[in-house]
């Protein structure tokens, strides 16, 4: 069993935000992956989560459940949610995929990996606390600071404001094209195993 994860913060005003990736690629996974009457969370108030059990049938190999999650307890505190289900349903770190927002990747790049640092993401930083490990996968999406770098010092905007704006102008193209990529790496993972995934999908 895989428990996918997709970071973000729940509520209106940062559904489009660059900290919400991780949520809309799951949503765009799920949309995929189920039919649209099918595809509806269900709001776990004892798991802090959003939950979706899908059941995935790989063109190789046996019917398997997925869990997906987007935790509902905002970014900084990730942890409490995604160990929560991972405990309810049992499922060990290594099994464990972590979609979210990379601000030192630029826009369009993705990254597939086992374990690291958090490299400053507070949302990582959280599951390794709660989990006692940092080996579990992550599915990096780049959001682009290196592009808006100038534009920051400029007008003097911090990496925390920054991370909580939307994309905007040819940027909105670029993100919706990566989101596209991210599920078909989720796909490819559950399909092909992660090596695979990380050899097609993984920017050089």
């Amino acid at each position: 069993m895989k428990l996918i994860v997709g970071l973000g913060n729940p509520g209106d005003k940062y559904e489009s935000t660059r900290h919400n990736l991780g949520f809309m690629v799951l949503d765009r996974f799920l949309k995929d992956a189920e039919p649209v009457n099918k595809s509806n969370w269900s709001k776990e108030e004892k798991l802090k989560s959003e939950i979706y059990v899908l059941e995935y049938k790989p063109k190789k190999g046996e019917l398997g459940k997925v869990i997906l999650a987007r935790p509902l307890t905002y970014m900084n505190n990730s942890g409490m949610g995604v160990g929560l289900v991972a405990k309810y349903y049992k499922i060990n770190p290594s099994d464990i995929w972590i979609v979210h927002d990379e601000i030192d990747l630029p826009l369009g790049m993705m990254k597939i990996r086992l374990g690291g640092s958090s490299a400053g993401h507070h949302g990582i930083e959280s599951i390794i606390k709660t989990l006692g490990t940092d080996q579990f996968y992550r599915f990096r999406m780049g959001i682009g600071l290196s592009h808006n770098h100038d534009e920051m010092v400029k007008h003097k905007i911090s990496g925390k404001e920054f991370v909580l704006r939307g994309f905007k102008g040819g940027e909105a193209s670029r993100a919706r094209q990566m989101i596209k990529r991210g599920a078909k790496a989720l796909a490819t993972a559950l399909e092909k195993g992660l090596q695979s995934s990380m050899n097609q999908f993984n920017t050089k």
